[in-house]
């Protein structure tokens, strides 16, 4: 399997294709491919269904793929796009962040302010269950910012203290859920229904710990892994979403707030150790700062498609002006338990 991962992260051979141009977005850095059409009016949907291995072979050791210049303009030329080459999308279910269903399994990219950023992360790595391959589609870039940073996971799983990965691998991670309309996300929004025994049958099928408090409020609990090994390459990445569920990640005034106005137990969300010990701050930091060592960054154009291997690379958002739009759609489901 070693061997494998050795002979996949060779330097591309551009002469695979005469139709496409593959190229390095910077040459430093195999994160991501850079894919354009080598001829005008090159159909994205119907190359990419009949160059499905090509594709798949070539993302593995990239971890992302960048479509570049081939005209695509609509959702459902999106849609098509994966389900050419990965069959049926995924419901976003089991939800952390806002986002709206814009047509079919399509859906908006998270809907925080645009004075917000998004740290790096592998999407629903806070849970037993994730996509292996997600998609984002540039409709409309911003005035001004806006992008989408990449980093390869593995290379941030390298950059960690063993010490730390070890100790993540051994005890893993908790989060811990309060929904509310107050705060957050309510339950009815994350588990996409309004009927409590539906919550309760996806608790007890996804291992989660539920508890309903007065109110019709809702406290859930959720050990996860911290590092995963990807099924075909078999490297190791760093694979969790600690350093984003923790109170530490929100903004010092907002976080003063809310720790003043209720108690710990009871906020939106937050990490632990898998045994509930809390997780130091030194630690967090060191996390944040590999993401930060590894983050890769590119100005979206319109028509952009970025495919990653969900558990390859981590993605985020920067803060932006003016109008934004950026669609997602995930595919291939994979379960922590196959690993």
């Amino acid at each position: 399997m070693n061997k494998l991962g050795s002979i996949q992260r060779k330097p591309i051979r551009l002469s695979q294709t005469h139709l496409i141009k593959p190229e390095l977005l910077q040459p430093e850095t195999l994160l991501p491919l850079v894919v354009k059409p080598a001829m005008e009016e090159l159909n994205l949907i119907t190359w990419a269904a009949s160059h499905q291995e090509w594709i798949d072979t070539h993302l593995l050791p990239h971890g992302g793929i960048l479509f570049r210049n081939f005209n695509v303009k609509h959702t459902t030329e999106f849609e098509q796009f994966i389900q050419g080459i990965s069959g049926t999308l995924l419901d976003y279910s089991y939800r952390s962040t806002p986002r709206r269903q814009v047509s079919g399994k399509i859906y908006t990219s998270t809907e925080y302010p645009a004075t917000q950023s998004i740290p790096l992360h592998n999407e629903m790595a806070y849970s037993l269950n994730w996509p292996l391959k997600i998609w984002f589609f540039c409709v409309q870039s911003a005035e001004q910012g806006g992008e989408t940073p990449i980093a390869d996971s593995r290379k941030v799983f390298q950059r960690i203290a063993p010490d730390i990965k070890e100790k993540f691998s051994r005890k893993k991670v908790m989060y811990v859920r309060n929904y509310s309309d107050k705060f957050d996300l309510s339950w009815e929004n994350v588990f996409q229904t309004k009927n409590k025994a539906d919550v309760e049958q996806y608790c007890r099928k996804a291992g989660i710990e539920f508890e309903w408090k007065d109110g019709n409020q809702l406290r859930t609990r959720q050990v996860c892994q911290g590092i995963a090994t990807h099924p075909t390459t078999g490297e190791k990445v760093w694979f969790n979403q600690a350093h984003l569920f923790h109170v530490s990640n929100l903004d010092p005034e907002i976080r003063q707030s809310l720790l003043g106005a209720i108690k710990e137990e009871d906020l939106p969300r937050n990490a632990y150790y898998g045994d509930g010990s809390p997780i130091e701050i030194s630690v967090l930091d060191e996390i944040r700062q590999a993401y930060q060592q590894e983050t890769i960054t590119f100005s979206w154009q319109n028509g952009d498609i970025l495919m990653l291997d969900n558990m390859l690379a981590a993605h985020g958002r920067l803060p932006f002006v003016g109008s934004r739009k950026v669609l997602v759609g995930m595919a291939n489901p994979f379960e922590a338990n196959n690993l």
